[in-house]
């Protein structure tokens, strides 16, 4: 039995870390804590910088402790498409892989946990825990991008629009409850209108719409009020 947060020797930024126990640490010892930690390191960075390049060397793991991470891929005339959204508390890389497949860019402010890749790797190879944690995530990331799917090639626009706006208000905090959410749009409207497939007027257009029928409350053009998920959802086609 893992002992409570408040009577473990765990260290002491893991007993501050707001994700820990949804995250891979969740499935540590607090002597594995101890070990992974003398090798991990806390950073921030400002929406706009690159945390990781397409095709460069994979070198570390992170963990989203609190923000928005977006994945993009680039095709050889230089075209991007945005291919995925992280956030806490999921892990940014593939595990055991030697070059990133996506570029990863911090899509609104975000701190991250550092970990060196073979500190990591050399952990999940003796911790079948861990390795269970990690095999859990990437399920339910494999779920999220099927779902993604079918909003990408079968919803009308008004459903995509609905849907990215349930997929930020359900996943950007995740301690937040209730049917009512509030939350800054991590992406601008063309980061949006590229995420889902539209133009930037569409998706203007779409959220108007939204606004105007209660669904959502918009102040400064990026301030979302959410009164009920379950209106929200209902507007999704799902």
């Amino acid at each position: 039995m893992r002992k409570d947060i408040h009577n473990s020797n765990i260290p002491v930024r893991c007993k501050s870390c707001e994700v820990r126990h949804k995250g891979i640490c969740g499935a540590l010892r607090a002597d594995e804590l101890q070990a992974l930690s003398a090798h991990t390191r806390l950073v921030n960075h400002e929406a706009g910088d690159e945390l990781a390049g397409e095709k460069m060397p994979a070198e570390s793991y992170a963990t989203v402790i609190r923000g928005v991470v977006k994945l993009t891929k680039t095709l050889e005339d230089g075209r991007q498409q945005i291919v995925g959204l992280q956030f806490a508390p999921d892990l940014l890389g593939r595990l055991n892989a030697d070059e990133n497949a996506v570029s990863v860019e911090a899509a609104s402010d975000v701190n991250l946990c550092r970990i060196p890749k073979v500190a990591l790797e050399r952990m999940v190879k003796s911790n079948p825990a861990l390795a269970e944690r990690l095999m859990t995530q990437t399920l339910r990331e494999l779920d999220i991008a099927r779902d993604w799917m079918v909003t990408l090639g079968r919803k009308t626009a008004a459903e995509k629009v609905a849907s990215f706006l349930l997929l930020i208000a359900t996943h950007l905090d995740p301690e937040a409850t209730g049917d009512r959410r509030q939350f800054d749009l991590p992406l601008s409207r063309a980061d949006i209108a590229d995420f889902l497939g539209l133009t930037i007027e569409t998706v203007s257009r779409q959220m108007s719409k939204l606004k105007a029928e209660g669904i959502i409350g918009i102040v400064a053009n990026r301030h979302i009020h959410v009164p009920k998920l379950s209106k929200l959802k209902a507007f999704c086609g799902s």
